[in-house]
């Protein structure tokens, strides 16, 4: 949506595009009008977005950036960034508080149970179904008696200052830099007032957990340690991560994993 439609070129009618071109008819993005000669890479990545949004195998990848210094790799990964701020995104909340990891409020259906009604009644594709709630959103649903009337739906803005569904991440050394990067940590401050792997007291710091339904960018992505790769595996393929503690377990619930959605993106020089 923010991208928006694309501006067909037939080079064959421009001498000068023509002899860049050879007379092929290229797509133009008013998104991307200040990158130029790049038009093939900006197809592919909107190609990928494209098909990532319908639920197909670009879904699980990673968008990856290579090429060399001076390539424009990490200009585009900032107009992708930009972008993602003009389109908002809709959060659940609870009591007056923001879930820290971005839950869609489609994570409290279940799809078994819940496709056929939302898509016959509202017109809602079984696909977007498949997000599973974080711990966050299991405890607040326990605390609810399992009524998800109780839960609000906010609509919030995706921002780069207030790393609001917008993260970067950079590998740094291997003696100081762990999952937490990307998982995020317990947060010692909130021992005092609940256990060590109560989900309210961890700190949904990382990356993954900031950049949910939005876009995060890992710089040099290959340079960081391999440990702290590990939880991109299970975020690319299963669509969720584990954090860093496990979490107590509400009687209505399973254990759930913290959700994914939306890209994650790299690139490499």
């Amino acid at each position: 949506m923010a991208i928006g439609e694309p501006v067909m070129v037939d080079t064959a009618q421009e001498p000068r595009l023509s002899r860049l071109f050879s007379n092929r008819v290229i797509a133009r993005y008013p998104a991307f009008e200040e990158f130029y000669g790049m038009e093939d890479a900006i197809e592919q990545i909107v190609s990928y977005l494209k098909h990532a949004a319908q639920g197909l195998e670009e879904k699980k990848q990673i968008l990856y950036l290579l090429g060399p210094v001076g390539g424009g790799k990490s200009s585009l990964a900032e107009r992708l960034k930009s972008l993602m701020q003009l389109v908002p995104i809709y959060v659940l909340s609870a009591n007056g508080e923001r879930s820290p990891v971005n839950d869609h409020p489609f994570c409290l259906f279940n799809p078994q149970e819940d496709a056929q009604i939302l898509e016959k009644e509202y017109g809602i594709p079984r696909r977007y179904l498949g997000t599973i709630m974080s711990p966050w959103a299991a405890k607040r649903l326990h605390e609810f008696g399992g009524d998800i009337t109780k839960f609000r739906v906010v609509k919030v803005w995706p921002s780069i200052l207030q790393q609001i569904a917008i993260a970067k991440t950079e590998p740094g050394d291997e003696n100081n830099q762990d999952i937490s990067a990307l998982v995020g940590k317990v947060d010692i401050r909130k021992l005092e007032h609940y256990a060590q792997n109560d989900p309210d007291a961890y700190g949904y710091s990382g990356a993954l957990c900031r950049a949910n339904q939005g876009i995060m960018e890992f710089v040099e992505m290959f340079k960081a340690p391999i440990k702290v790769l590990h939880p991109l595996l299970t975020a690319t393929q299963e669509g969720n991560y584990n954090g860093t503690e496990g979490y107590l377990r509400p009687a209505v619930q399973r254990d759930y994993p913290r959700p994914l959605e939306r890209i994650r993106m790299g690139h490499f020089p």
